[in-house]
Formats: structure tokens, sequence, C-alpha cells
């Protein structure tokens, strides 16, 4: 095992607070508290529909799961997936992107959220010159934790699977990524501790930092 050429990081959660996402449902009358039901619901739709062969986008995805979850209309929904477009990074995102910058590591993201979505919360966070591209799993159809969505990636930056990493604050993206031969870094957001039943990733970390940490003494 050695230090990775490339850092991939998770967009939703990992980088970026969900916390407008919350507020949009509050303002209509709907529990914050609703929100990780929804998103888990969207996780789900989407890599149901991956495993069974249908393409679905991650907008399509998470306003389905609001027609499940809510009474709220097409209009109210719509209004809701907009917020993912006003994100901006949890306050430990930058200096993490700097300390890899500073070793000489790429740094990518890679979600199976809308294009756009990374894009437009690193700009509002002022760190998008420390990400070198953008991934978004859309354009290949395949939502995480799918093998193709990791292997896309690392062809996309020129470098073998075991020369990528991915930091993400879900256990399922961290062992999709593991499964497909990259090395896999995890650390605590909405997660209190990596899921018991998968086996354990390369790097486990208690925060951010810590994870970053780990990858560079690879």
């Amino acid at each position: 095992m050695s230090r990775p050429e490339v850092v991939a990081f998770d967009v939703n959660e990992t980088l970026l607070d969900l916390s407008p996402v919350a507020a949009a449902l509050v303002e209509l009358g709907r529990p914050a508290h609703l929100l990780p039901t929804v998103f888990g619901r969207t996780l789900h739709t989407g890599a149901a529909a991956t495993v069974a062969g249908v393409r679905l986008t991650f907008r399509a995805a998470f306003e389905s799961a609001l027609a499940q979850l809510t009474d709220l209309s097409d209009g109210e929904r719509a209004r809701v997936a907009d917020t993912f477009l006003e994100l901006v990074p949890h306050p430990d995102v930058e200096p993490a992107l700097r300390r890899l910058a500073a070793a000489g590591v790429r740094v990518v993201t890679l979600s199976h959220g809308s294009p756009g979505v990374a894009e437009a919360g690193l700009e509002r966070g002022g760190i998008a010159p420390l990400v070198e591209r953008t991934l978004s799993s859309e354009t290949v159809h395949a939502w995480k934790p799918s093998r193709e969505a990791y292997l896309w990636a690392a062809g996309v930056c020129d470098v073998p699977p075991g020369r990528m990493a991915l930091v993400a604050a879900h256990g399922w993206d961290v062992l999709g990524a593991e499964r497909a031969g990259l090395t896999g870094a995890w650390f605590p957001r909405g997660e209190r501790v990596y899921p018991p039943a998968f086996p354990a990733p390369t790097v486990l970390a208690g925060d951010l930092a810590g994870a970053v940490d780990a990858l560079l003494a690879l």
C-alpha cells in the first residue's frame, strides 16, 4: 500500500453541508429531521435502478423519494431539489484539500449527484481551484457503489484503481470503492460508526483531517 496519486471525494454530506435542503423542507412545513430519510431513500432508489439497468438521475431519484415520503406538490418538490445548488462546504474541507495540494496529491470529486452541484458548492466556498475536476457518475449511468462508477473515475484520471483513493462519510461508498480496487477512507458525519457488517476499509478516521493524514502516511 502506497500514497495515492489521486484522492476522490464524495460530495453530498462528505464535502458539502446539506443544511439548505433541510431548511427548504422546514420552509414547507416539514421537519428538518426528515432529510436523512429522504436522502437514504434517494440512494436506495438510485442504486436499485442501477442494478435493474434503469437510467435515473439524482434529481429524479430525490424527487421520487420526496413523493414517497411527503405530500409535497410537484412544484414544492422541485423547490427543495433546487436547493442542492445552494450547498456550501463544511468548515473542515478547505484545510483538508489544501493539505493534499501541498503534498502534491491530485484532488477530484466523485458524486452521483446532479452535474453542477459540486461545482456550485466548491465555487461558493472559494475552493474550486483546489479541485482538478468534478466527476458525476451520471455520465456513465451507474450510481455508486457500482464498481463501474469507480473504475470509470480512475480511467478519467488516467491512474490505475490502486493509485486512487476515495474519501467518503458513507460506509457503502467506501465499501464500493475498495471492492473496485481503490483505497477507501471513511470518517463520520451522519454515520456514527463504519457499518460493522462491512469489511473494514484501509482508513477509518475520526474526522476528515485524520482521513487525509492517514492517506498521506501510506
